[in-house]
């Protein structure tokens, strides 16, 4: 009997390391090399690679650089694509795409903020959850919107927020299928929430 639980154990724990979770940024050589560039027309701001139960992902995310200058890289349109290496090929499983919204003040720049999106595995179920993170700036350099998209299970749950120093133009809204995530995950946003308000001088609140 206890021969027979080794086995199980030792059996189990390596499953348990081949279904192991990696994820790692590319370099501009790794990007070519994968043929990443490839699949989108605007300039790969940043790449990442990563594997889990469901295979080998690239994720990339795209700015159009409508206007670059030393002190600033401006862009008006935006784009993350994930794709699953199919057979030598790329499945894409998912896709964000944003531009500037016409308001007053004028939006000027959109940007992914990379320093708050992440590739990790958020409630231990062996697959990668995505969280991508985005923001607007205004003419006067104000941040306007921010945008947090949780990928799980392919699908996508988003947090939209509208930065505004009146009330009745402040808003901060979860997409009603959020309570479908698990609790980890959920978790994880509400503290990246708090981290964003207290590094960026930001509300993110309703109101």
């Amino acid at each position: 009997m206890k021969k027979n639980f080794f086995i199980f154990f030792v059996l189990n724990s390596l499953f348990s390391f081949s279904q192991k979770v990696e994820s790692s940024r590319l370099s501009k050589e790794q990007i070519i090399q994968k043929e990443l560039n490839q699949l989108s027309d605007f300039p790969i701001y940043r790449a990442f690679e990563y594997k889990d139960k469901g295979g080998v992902y690239g994720l990339v995310l795209t700015e159009n650089q409508q206007a670059v200058s030393k002190k600033d890289t401006l862009n008006t349109k935006i784009k993350a694509i994930c794709v699953l290496n199919d057979h030598g090929g790329f499945l894409e499983k998912w896709r964000i795409n944003d531009l500037l919204e016409d308001y007053h003040p004028k939006e000027t720049n959109i940007w992914f903020w990379t320093k708050y999106c992440s590739t990790k595995d958020l409630d231990g179920d062996g697959y990668i959850d995505p969280v991508i993170v985005y923001g607007t700036r205004t003419e006067y350099d104000e941040i306007r919107r921010v945008k947090i998209i949780t990928v799980y299970n392919n699908k996508k749950y988003v947090i939209r927020a509208v930065e505004c120093d009146l009330d009745d133009c402040r808003s901060f809204k979860k997409d009603a299928n959020w309570n479908l995530l698990p609790q980890k995950i959920k978790t994880y946003i509400d503290q990246l929430i708090v981290k964003i308000r207290k590094e960026q001088n930001l509300l993110l609140k309703d109101g």
